[in-house]
């Protein structure tokens, strides 16, 4: 009992429990249950019992060893709400139409204007009525980004009583696609919709499903093979995956709604494949965040199944030489440079490292030409086929490399800047705007959500001449509500004041704010250049570009209010910093941006108010001296963030953008900003 109390998880669980006597009670109970269960099994519920116990919701869990036939199970076979998991048997009773020549891969489906849903997905947003895509190509979109309007194209092919019939006859009958993705109107299981929901199936059902895939069980083995592989591409990094070593092969869906979040995969290990399904329901926090608890719980429950299969020292199963979407680095080169040397005709590919859809491709194109299956993986087969690996041009000889002479850098001194993960950085003295330092500052580049320092302040600007401003209520439109990204958590109909909004804006960095924001003041602004037909936020945006150049900011540009990825929003170190210099000479905006946290009250349109909470997402602020700025993260940004900090009577700005990773921009920070410190002195 002693040993199980001192589990990890189970001491950082203590402080949740030490106000709940129930929750004591239950944990007891479940230790109890651990000591008297078989030796596997002790560890393995052991590792799982207190994450279950203390999750505020529903959990179902299911785990096989699809080697040894090891299983764990939690309330297996509970009705669960699917989400979006629900793909998972759909995309199989397509491959069974493939299989029996009902319907082939390469036909082709036209997306209309009322076939676009919202939600998760690429085809809405990004693709324009009358786009055609092959069936094949709508399913990958379904699997890998999980798309609603990809899946409502599958599902009219496929039918939905189709994947309702094959599931039965698979022995999963508790598994049901109920409606198409929001279009419950067309559902064929009303009372079920209702209840559940886009599906409904059981964990249990789900890691059947699995185990029946990757024993090569549905159809032949190629086309498990192939359903596999789309499954393997799926992008969601957020709950198996999250705490799996990096290079873990692992072929998922996941599935999401605000009271539901589950997940199912095959785990690839040493010790052979762990199939495995988590889900969730009646969630009590309902928010969409990354970090969101039942997010956390899959990705804990993953990480302990697989160090129970898979104890520290054993070496991942998945061979070197297999790559699939997803792959990269020396080995996808390789590839790339064999394929154009050998395929007929060559693909041209770019050697870059990145095995991506173009390579994918290839491999498919030069495994039909062999009389392979098409599956877009590249195992010892395809190798085979390839012949020796085509080397790179030109490598000198090893007495040339060897006689190389090698240049040094300057050697460190107390007084050169510390060595950082940043791309470019910039450091400037607060009270002067004097320059102290920079590397690539000047270079062009995205900058993340930094870019809502500008949205600051050109709203504080309009504050500083008419400070009614700052009293003034913003509605959100639903444009405003359904911002992807990091977000206030305001609906559509809800108000707070400009003042309040500044603080959902900058702490917890805000898109909808942002847009919000944008669309209340831009009809307040007025350029030459912007027409009359122009939006609110445009009119905004146009208005930060003017802005940008008034103020000398040379290689600034924005695309939008917030700073989610566009090609044309770029920025440098030196610009930010300088931009950031000003805003703290607002008191207004440096009050926003040195508040951790902040509640206020929504006003509902129907006049009803609720309170709301939000929180910094710069973790500088729990440090003695640092009053801000503004962090910022996307995948082309990188880890971004300007920062500020007081040390006696002196404060520094510092700017790093392109960080390595979140962690790393607060080290890189730091470390500039006490090398500032000592340079303003």
């Amino acid at each position: 009992m002693l040993s199980f109390l001192n589990y990890a998880p189970v001491r950082q669980l203590n402080s949740v429990w030490a106000g709940s006597i129930s929750r004591r009670l239950v944990f007891v109970v479940v230790a109890c249950w651990s000591a008297i269960s078989t030796a596997n099994s002790q560890t393995l519920d052991a590792r799982l019992g207190p994450l279950v116990t203390s999750h505020a919701g529903k959990v179902s869990i299911v785990i096989e060893h699809l080697g040894s036939g090891e299983k764990y199970q939690y309330r297996a076979d509970e009705i669960m709400p699917t989400a979006s998991l629900i793909k998972l048997p759909l995309m199989v009773s397509t491959f069974g139409k493939f299989h029996r020549h009902e319907l082939v891969r390469e036909q082709m489906l036209t997306l209309d204007a009322d076939d676009k849903v919202p939600g998760s997905g690429i085809l809405t947003a990004h693709f324009s009525a009358g786009t055609q895509i092959s069936l094949l190509d709508a399913v990958h979109l379904m699997m890998v980004y999980s798309d609603n309007t990809a899946t409502n194209l599958v599902a009219r092919a496929t039918g939905l009583e189709q994947v309702r019939k094959d599931m039965h006859d698979l022995g999963l009958p508790n598994t049901s696609m109920n409606s198409p993705a929001y279009r419950r109107d067309q559902s064929i299981a009303p009372e079920q919709s209702a209840k559940y929901g886009l599906g409904n199936t059981t964990a249990a059902e789900i890691v059947s499903l699995l185990a029946k895939i990757e024993r090569h069980q549905i159809f032949t083995a190629e086309i498990c093979e192939e359903m596999k592989s789309h499954m393997l591409a799926c992008e969601d990094k957020t709950k198996l995956v999250r705490f799996l070593p990096p290079k873990i092969k692992v072929a998922h869906k996941s599935g999401e709604i605000s009271a539901a979040r589950c997940e199912a995969g095959i785990i690839f290990g040493q010790s052979g494949p762990i199939a495995i399904c988590v889900m969730t329901a009646e969630n009590e926090d309902k928010d969409f965040y990354d970090d969101h608890p039942a997010h956390v719980l899959i990705g804990r429950v993953a990480e302990e199944a697989w160090l129970h299969f898979n104890p520290p020292g054993t070496a991942t199963q998945e061979s070197e030489s297999t790559l699939h979407v997803g792959s990269g680095g020396w080995r996808v080169e390789n590839l790339q440079r064999t394929l154009n040397a050998r395929a007929v005709p060559s693909p041209k590919l770019s050697v870059d490292g990145d095995f991506g859809l173009a390579t994918e491709a290839a491999v498919k194109d030069f495994q039909k030409r062999v009389g392979l299956q098409p599956t877009g993986i590249v195992d010892q087969r395809v190798w085979e086929r390839l012949g020796p690996i085509v080397p790179e041009a030109a490598i000198a000889e090893p007495s040339v490399v060897n006689a190389e002479s090698w240049p040094t850098a300057i050697a460190d001194t107390p007084h050169r800047p510390p060595l950082v993960s940043a791309t470019s950085w910039a450091a400037v003295d607060a009270k002067t705007g004097a320059w102290l330092g920079g590397e690539a500052a000047d270079m062009s580049r995205p900058i993340a959500s930094t870019t809502k320092i500008m949205t600051a302040w050109l709203v504080l600007k309009l504050a500083a001449g008419d400070p009614s401003v700052l009293h003034q209520r913003v509605t959100f439109s639903w444009k405003a509500a359904s911002t992807e990204g990091s977000s206030a958590r305001l609906s559509m109909g809800e108000s707070v004041t400009t003042d309040e909004l500044l603080y959902g804006l900058l702490l917890p960095s805000g898109n909808d704010a942002a847009v919000a924001l944008a669309e209340h003041f831009g009809p307040q602004l007025s350029l030459e250049e912007v027409t009359d037909k122009a939006s609110g936020e445009e009119h905004f945006v146009a208005m930060m570009n003017a802005e940008a150049r008034r103020l000398g900011l040379d290689s600034t540009h924005f695309a939008n209010p917030h700073g989610l990825p566009d090609p044309a929003a770029l920025s440098s170190a030196r610009d930010l910093s300088r931009l950031a210099t000003l805003a703290m000479r607002d008191e207004n905006f440096r009050r926003y941006v040195s508040t951790p946290k902040y509640g206020c009250q929504v006003l509902g349109p129907d006049g009803n108010t609720r309170n709301h909470r939000w929180d910094t997402t710069n973790q500088l602020l729990g440090i003695d001296g640092y009053i801000g700025i503004k962090t910022g993260t996307t995948r082309a940004a990188g880890a971004c963030l300007v920062a500020s900090g007081q040390f006696e009577n002196r404060e520094c700005i510092v700017v790093v953008l392109g960080c390595s990773d979140s962690d790393a921009r607060y080290r890189d920070a730091r470390n500039l900003m006490f090398w500032a410190w000592q340079q303003s002195n």
